[in-house]
């Protein structure tokens, strides 16, 4: 991938959209994870490759958050800065920011699933660039 070239996926699902956005930053990543009825920053987190404490073969990370009170993204933030970092060996910066109004049990799991699908879409496009 180019330097400052911006990769950019989204979804839609039961009513709702995610954004992707991404931006390398020499090897370094800064990705954006916006959507639902106002996007928004929630939680801000960063996280730097390291060898697994299980196996030194492997890549993991160590992650820090930072959330804005009242937020509850800071998880999903960790979550996504967390797994980027480790499949891209590289040190990622994640702010996120999903809201819904009065979300319902089963739209939160819609959410959820619809995070994960793009974020292997977005690990896939990025290893190919």
């Amino acid at each position: 991938m180019s330097h400052q070239a911006m990769i950019e996926l989204s979804g839609e699902r039961a009513g709702f959209s995610v954004c992707f956005q991404g931006i390398k930053v020499g090897s370094d990543l800064v990705t954006i994870v916006s959507g639902g009825d106002k996007a928004h920053i929630g939680a801000t987190a960063l996280a730097q490759p390291r060898p697994s404490l299980k196996n030194s073969e492997k890549i993991s990370a160590s992650t820090s958050v930072l959330c804005v009170m009242g937020h509850k993204e800071d998880m999903l933030a960790h979550h996504l800065a967390q797994t980027l970092a480790s499949h891209l060996n590289c040190v990622v910066s994640v702010s996120c920011g999903i809201h819904m109004d009065n979300a319902d049990a089963q739209q939160i799991k819609s959410i959820q699933s619809l995070v994960t699908e793009l974020l292997d879409q977005f690990i896939l496009k990025l290893k190919l660039h």
